[in-house]
Order: C-alpha cells, then structure tokens, then sequence
C-alpha cells in the first residue's frame, strides 16, 4: 500500500492507493484542517488509525446483549512507499511549511510510517506533485482558456509545459521534456516580486508598500491576495455597498467577492475579479516565456475553477499575450485550467508507486 498527501496552509489530504502502475482511485481518503494539528505526524497516526469494527447483528429475535465497545486492530496498514506535495521549499527531503507552523521531514516520517527505508518517503513541493499530477490527468479533466497551437504528439516534437497555481498561496513549476517525458521542476517563482503592467497596478504596489516590504506575486494572487486588491480599490472607489461590508465581516472574504462579483451584484467585485484576472494573465505569460513553455500552460490550485467565468470572458488572455512584440508567440502556446482538486494528491501517489515499483527491482 502507499500513501500520499496534499499538505497545504488551510487542509491536509491524506489518501491511500492500491497503486502499481497506472492511476487508481484511493482506498481511503480524508481530509484535515491543517491548522488542528502541531505536526504532519499529528496528522498520519490520526489517518491510519484502522476503523473500528461495526457490532455485528444480532441473530433471530432473541434480546440482543449489550455490546462490549468496538476495539481498534491494534495496527493500521503496512506502508510500502510515501510521498507528501508540501506548500513550501523542500530542501534534502525537509521542508519549513511556508504557511504553517510545521517542519516536515522524510526522513522522521519514514520511521513513523515504518517505511521499509528512508529513501521510499519523498517530500515534493506541492507545486512540483502537482505538476507530476498533471501527466495524468484525463482529457476531460481540463478545460481551455486558449486553445493555442499545440506540439505535434511525436517524442522529437515535444519541449516544456509550466504549471502556476493560486490558492492560499501561490506556486509555479515547470515541467522539462527529457526525451521520453516531461519532468517536473519545482520553483518558488510565486514569491518573485510583483510587477505592475498599468498605472492601477502601479498604485495597488504603492498601496501594498505600505504594509509589506516586499510585495510579491503571492501578495495578489491568492485568497487572501482577492481580498487585499478588493481592499486597495474600496479605499480607492469608497463605493461600498452597507450589505456588502457585512457580509464581508462575517464569511470568508474572497469567497464573498469572487461570488458577489460573479454575479454582477458589486462594482467593486467586479472591479476586483478583474484586476485579479489581469495580474494573474501577466504573470502566467511571464512564467510562459522564462519557461519558453510552447507546450502549454495550465492553471491549477483552487481559484481557477471557481472562477473559470471570468477567466474565460479574455481578461486573463489579454494579460497573458501582452508581452509587445511576443505577443504572436504568447498566443500560441496552449492555456488550460486544471479543473480536478486532487490533481497534486494524483501526483504525490505516482511518485510513492514509482519508488515502490524501483525499490522491488
């Protein structure tokens, strides 16, 4: 058995897969609010804790005794190989979670999961299971932003693809043909600096100055990114509807914005969803230039396909070509949004299947 994890800033997904070597379903899976636990450690005796017996029916009509409580087996599954896609740089199979309180180590991890040998517990960067994960996704698994023109199927055709993502924070990877297939990069690209494209932009970093020294792509392009351009543009605008602000003080925040301004019951969440979808369009065609990803670009994390409407009405696209005299070979390059949430769990697991798979020879 081998046992996968999507470790995030807001939830941890844990899954175990039968997994030799082509894609499954999990046996098991379940989902934990990270910020509950003190360690991954917490986190996996809590998953692979077995279920408890079910009290068995009584038989006939006879007045069943009372049942004795359900003990647990007193061990859970046998770990063949692990891998866990960690928000954050993972440096010699360690790594200081960028957005929680955690340091995860292979190494520890393999001697709690009793791993056969430490080499069979791997630590990616969630960007980089991500993208493992995206080799394979099924067809209708995607949907285009930008058709493009894509490479021709043959090996000798093929060159990079990259891979950015907003969710709670904000990942990149790039994804190398190396003769026989694509092999994933992990970067922290996210946290480059920010750079405006127009005077509004110019003004929201000024803005954003003035709380951060340094203002990075993930400053904007994250949930919490929505929620300070929405925050630069009320104090800009000052057109803030009473009902709105309420809502705002009690939900989340850019889940209030994203909807309201889908839906076209707030300027200003409209006007945020588009500057959002504009800084996101520049910075994927910067990442598709530095990569010279001509294979294609593909949005995963958990904002793309939330807000799928307003990326596909051009803002996005428009941002994304706009790269002067680049902008002809900008619009070839195919653009895709990941619409599968467990795209990086799908990664983690074929990495575990694939250090099982050599370690048996």
């Amino acid at each position: 058995m081998i046992l996968a994890g999507d470790i995030g800033g807001t939830k941890t997904n844990l899954a175990l897969f039968d997994w030799t070597t082509e894609r499954v379903e999990p046996v098991r899976e379940q989902t934990f609010a990270s910020a509950d636990y003190k360690s991954l450690e917490e986190v996996v005796t809590e998953f692979l804790k077995p279920p408890a017996k079910e009290p068995s029916e009584p038989a006939g009509e006879e007045e069943a005794e009372p049942a004795a409580p359900q003990e647990r087996p007193l061990s859970g599954p046998v770990i063949d190989a692990a891998c866990f896609g960690v928000a954050g740089p993972v440096i010699d199979n360690r790594c200081q979670a960028t957005n929680l309180p955690w340091v995860i180590d292979g190494a520890d991890l393999a001697k709690h999961v009793k791993a056969p040998h430490a080499s069979l517990v791997r630590l990616l960067n969630d960007l980089e299971a991500t993208a493992y994960g995206l080799l394979v996704l099924r067809p209708d698994e995607t949907t285009a932003l930008n058709q493009g023109s894509p490479s021709p199927a043959s090996a000798a055709a093929k060159r990079t693809m990259a891979l950015i993502a907003a969710g709670t924070g904000l990942g990149e990877a790039i994804l190398f043909w190396q003769g026989s297939r694509y092999h994933p990069m992990p970067s922290e690209g996210g946290h480059a600096s920010f750079a405006p494209t127009s005077d509004l932009e110019i003004d929201l970093l000024r803005h954003l100055r003035t709380q951060h020294l340094h203002v990075s792509y993930e400053r904007l392009l994250s949930g919490a990114g929505l929620h300070a351009i929405y925050e630069f543009l009320k104090e800009t605008k000052r057109n803030e509807p009473t009902w709105l602000a309420e809502r705002l003080k009690v939900e989340d925040p850019a889940a209030v914005i994203a909807e309201v301004g889908l839906a076209g019951h707030a300027e200003l969440c409209q006007q945020a969803l588009e500057l959002f979808a504009a800084v996101y369009g520049a910075e994927a065609g910067n990442l598709a230039l530095k990569a010279l990803a001509l294979d294609g670009v593909y949005l995963g994390g958990g904002i793309a396909p939330k807000l799928i409407k307003k990326l596909q009405d051009g803002t996005f696209m428009r941002a994304f070509t706009a790269k002067g005299r680049y902008k002809r070979l900008l619009s070839g390059i195919p653009v895709r949004v990941i619409l599968n949430q467990k795209t990086a769990l799908l990664g983690a697991a074929s990495v575990a299947a694939q250090l099982r798979k050599d370690s048996l020879g």
